[in-house]
């Protein structure tokens, strides 16, 4: 199936990706690209073996947002600290599951057993998260988190006071199996922790003990709780108040009396124990959403926090006790102000007196240019694990994460993640199944929104888990993917790229740029349902469909893409001025070509035209073209051509191919097709399958007014893709076909640059 989703995400998140600090900025200049660097591809990849597919689930009460209208939100998978080998995964929607050999147990239901059970609103709400005590097998104690309502909120009271105007409260619950090898759970169970949040977002998501710890160590037994801000960090100095447990980490004795409520105890070696006014729970401050964490099983065993960030910066920290990471004065190691919150600025001079801990391994946001600077762009991470399995060689000593929201799996060395040093570069994972086919966690789980989680069991082994279908895999082996599909030479000049394995996350009817210039491209009419199961060549998985959906009908439903703008697409600013494009892609035809013209009623007329796809003019209304490959009536006979405008608002012209169109795109049949244009001295060219098409110039003299010079300076208004106006003002020459890895570039390349890359789609 290909990848569909039919909504729109609003998670505020970011993700991590990085090398080196932003470059020097001056105090009061925004920086509008925090973290240049992206995260480099890598060949090393994941191979996924499908474990358990966990049953459908539904909020309660039943949501509205359809972030969480999932298959069901499992969101974690571990191992029972039993030696049973039974794996434990929670669902927010209630459930909680034992699997054991294959089979599937609901342990125990939070949506059965409490009457204020809340999972209907907010990403973390719900069933949150569960740790079994190191000591389970002997003692029967696992620990929980849910959400409760706010007739919860109206009848019970707080471990400390609720946020102003609480909605949601989170409860911490410690349980007590009379069995700890049953399937189901009986026995007894004590509320220890309650807190109140004043939106739905942000409260308290992982509790956990530290694996590391053994009998006797002052950690053993000692439960941690990551607290968010409660969505009102942004707004306020919460995560730095120590007079309240929002937007920290606390560290608990579930077996002591001392605390508040005589319910658990504090450890008398928290770093702020005996501070005026300070929470003696507190470990660590200054967290907007703690996501997750998890110990190094190695080495220093040090803790990784992933934290989700605001607008721009997703980050792993390494926790030590009385850490303070500076949320909401910072976010990630750039200074946060709440009037500009589309920016990030520069750290102030005086930043050293603060103490912030800034993270070891962090990427931004990188919304694209076309996007609004304050709208959610699809991003947040999901903290990982690091790897000290023994059957993986090729992954020991690496903590692998990811992007919760679009499924990228990363990785950066631990002995890279160091306090106080530039940031660990990131590495991006491919990913494979039992079959060797390459593909990425939106093939998996056939989404664009992936809801991405990691897992791991007693001999550390990696398991992934998605919201979106509900499946968990394990990692079973690793392999070497291929490279770039992209030559070096087409890479130097590629403005727009689209090979639709990338859905945008946060609107995956849209299309991300793999070119410099970053323009998302729209899916017009048809949306996530256009990107269709498909590939033009080894390893490409997914292709647009573009198609008329009325024929008889003069209206404006027809699937086709691009981008557009009045004036001037600025993402686009490459073709400015250029002394030359390139157009190129895969196609295939899927049905009646031309279609039948809908603006007229007579039933057999067509289209004299069959659009391809191409670069507007400066001035166009959807329709003139600067570089444009297309189906058009040349003389009464329809034929491939490349057709191009030096001047806005000048004469084109045409060039086209001798042979039948017909035999150059025969049906389901996928061709390479290619159009040149250089603005310079008027040559035009088109190429099949990597080689000339030869054909013939259209129109005598010179249309173009060459005078040497390039286009005319504008910044083009778009793209056009599949037919006209991809503003979807008018229905225009639609095409009946499918369309992989088209390729934009601003100069007209050369016949062996087109070669290479034909031949690199087959070779890389």
């Amino acid at each position: 199936m290909g990848v569909h989703r039919r909504w729109v995400s609003a998670i505020t998140g970011a993700v991590v990706a990085a090398t080196l600090l932003a470059p020097p900025a001056a105090a009061d200049d925004p920086i509008t690209d925090p973290i240049p660097e992206d995260p480099v591809q890598s060949r090393l990849g994941l191979v996924l073996t499908e474990y358990a597919q966990l049953p459908a689930s539904e909020p309660t009460p039943p949501a509205t947002d359809p972030r969480l209208i999932r298959h069901n939100r499992i969101n974690y998978i571990g191992e029972v600290p039993d030696g049973s080998g039974r794996m434990y995964v929670p669902d927010l929607n209630g459930p909680l599951y034992l699997l054991d050999g294959g089979q599937q147990h609901v342990y125990l239901d939070f949506k059965q057993r409490y009457e204020h059970f809340f999972s209907g609103r907010g990403m973390g709400s719900g069933f949150g998260f569960v740790t079994f005590h190191p000591e389970f097998a002997t003692n029967g104690k696992f620990y929980t988190v849910h959400s409760e309502d706010e007739e919860a909120i109206a009848e019970e009271d707080p471990t400390y006071p609720n946020q102003p105007d609480a909605f949601v409260q989170s409860v911490v619950t410690e349980w007590t199996a009379d069995d700890p090898a049953a399937d189901e759970f009986s026995g007894t169970s004590r509320e220890i922790f309650r807190f109140g949040f004043t939106t739905q977002v942000h409260a308290i998501q992982q509790i956990d003990f530290n694996p590391t710890a053994r009998p006797g160590d002052p950690d053993y037994g000692l439960l941690y709780l990551a607290v968010g801000d409660g969505g009102i960090g942004v707004d306020s100095d919460v995560p730095q108040d120590m007079s309240t447990p929002a937007g920290k980490i606390l560290r608990i004795d579930p077996a002591g009396t001392n605390g508040p409520n005589g319910q658990y105890g504090i450890p008398a070696s928290n770093p702020f124990v005996g501070t005026p006014g300070a929470l003696g729970e507190i470990y660590a401050l200054g967290m907007r959403d703690p996501h997750r964490f998890s110990w190094d099983p190695a080495g220093r065993n040090a803790m990784y926090l992933g934290h989700i960030g605001q607008h721009a910066i997703e980050a792993v920290y390494e926790v030590r006790a009385g850490d303070n990471f500076g949320w909401s004065e910072r976010e990630g190691r750039f200074e946060f102000r709440r009037e500009t919150q589309c920016y990030l600025y520069p750290l102030p001079e005086d930043d050293d007196q603060y103490d912030y801990v800034y993270p070891v391994a962090a990427y931004d946001h990188d919304p694209p240019p076309n996007w609004p600077c304050d709208a959610d762009s699809g991003h947040a991470i999901s903290g990982g694990q690091v790897y000290r399995g023994t059957d993986l060689p090729l992954l020991r000593g690496k903590y692998i994460f990811g992007d919760l929201v679009d499924g990228r799996v990363f990785y950066t060395d631990v002995n890279r993640m160091q306090r106080g040093a530039p940031r660990a570069p990131l590495h991006e994972m491919q990913l494979f199944d039992t079959d060797g086919n390459q593909l990425r966690m939106t093939d998996f789980v056939g989404d664009g929104r992936v809801d991405l989680r990691f897992g791991v069991d007693a001999e550390r082994n990696l398991y992934l888990l998605a919201k979106a279908n509900g499946k968990i895999w394990k990692v079973t082996g690793t392999r070497m993917g291929a490279g770039s599909e992209v030559t070096r030479e087409v890479q130097r000049d590629l403005v727009a790229h689209y090979d639709f394995e990338h859905p945008f996350a946060a609107d995956d009817s849209q299309e991300l740029d793999q070119g410099s210039s970053g323009t998302l491209l729209a899916q017009v009419n048809g949306g996530e349902d256009m990107r269709v199961a498909d590939g033009a060549f080894p390893g490409s998985n997914n292709a647009l469909q573009l198609q008329q959906q009325a024929p008889g009908v003069n209206g404006n439903d027809d699937w086709k893409a691009g981008v557009w703008d009045e004036n001037g697409v600025q993402s686009l600013s490459a073709f400015n001025g250029t002394k030359g494009a390139t157009v190129m892609g895969w196609f295939k035809m899927t049905g009646q070509n031309p279609s039948p013209n809908s603006t007229t009623p007579e039933p057999d007329d067509l289209f004299n035209a069959v659009g391809l796809a191409g670069v507007l003019s400066g001035n166009s209304d959807g329709h003139d073209v600067r570089a444009l490959l297309e189906l058009i009536d040349v003389d009464g006979e329809m034929r491939l051509v490349a057709l191009g405008r030096r001047v806005d608002g000048g004469s084109s012209q045409t060039f086209a191919a001798q042979q039948d169109w017909r035999e150059i795109l025969p049906p389901d049949e996928w061709v390479h097709l290619a159009a040149t244009f250089d603005y310079t001295n008027g040559e035009m060219a088109l190429y099949r399958n990597g080689e000339p098409i030869p054909g013939f110039y259209t129109v005598p003299g010179d249309p173009w007014q060459l005078d040497g010079s390039g286009a005319s300076p504008t910044n083009p208004r778009g793209i056009k893709i599949g037919g006209s106006f991809p503003q979807n003002t008018l229905e225009r020459n639609p095409c009946n076909c499918r369309m992989d890895s088209l390729m934009f570039l601003n100069t007209a390349a050369d016949a062996d640059t087109i070669a290479k890359q034909y031949r690199r789609f087959f070779n890389h």
